[in-house]
């Protein structure tokens, strides 16, 4: 199981973030997340997701169902596809993009980003890092990660901010 602790700038609370793949076959696995937040001491996000890899085609769809405390169900579609951009695949081109609908099928949500990925290897013995520079396309939003090890960050351009801690 991959576990981290999450924290946002505009949450005001530590979220422990859970996730869990169960294999189906080699290129297909159930997917299950989930989120506690801490200030309110009750799960706020659950999903399920069947997720097929594409290893020749370096691409992956998910189909499943999400529950969030507030909106709650919602069935969603995901897909990312990639692009080396060198030989050794240290700088990658991805897209990817999610599209959400609630449980009576009234309302939709959107979700497109084009980024770049530069993975560094051996920075300094046992440590990697990876820079990745991201447009979120419907909301017109440019945005950076600097992930090292198990520390991410993220900001963008608006002021939103998250760091999260692979436990």
């Amino acid at each position: 199981m991959e576990t981290s602790l999450r924290y946002a700038g505009d949450s005001k609370s530590l979220v422990i973030h859970a996730r869990e793949k169960f294999p189906l076959n080699t290129f297909t696995h159930l997917q299950g997340h989930a989120e506690l937040d801490t200030k309110i001491g009750a799960p706020t996000y659950l999903c399920a997701m069947i997720r097929q890899y594409f290893p020749d085609q370096y691409a992956s769809l998910g189909v499943g169902v999400q529950y969030y405390r507030r909106q709650k169900l919602w069935y969603t579609v995901r897909g990312k596809k990639e692009f080396p951009v060198t030989a050794n695949n240290s700088v990658n081109f991805h897209i990817k993009g999610k599209y959400d609908v609630d449980e009576k099928l009234l309302e939709r949500k959107s979700r497109v980003a084009a980024e770049f990925t530069w993975d560094i290897m051996d920075v300094k013995k046992d440590q990697d890092v990876r820079l990745k520079v991201g447009y979120e396309v419907i909301e017109k939003v440019p945005y950076f990660q600097f992930s090292e090890n198990n520390w991410t960050l993220t900001v963008n351009n608006i002021g939103k901010w998250k760091v999260k801690y692979s436990l």
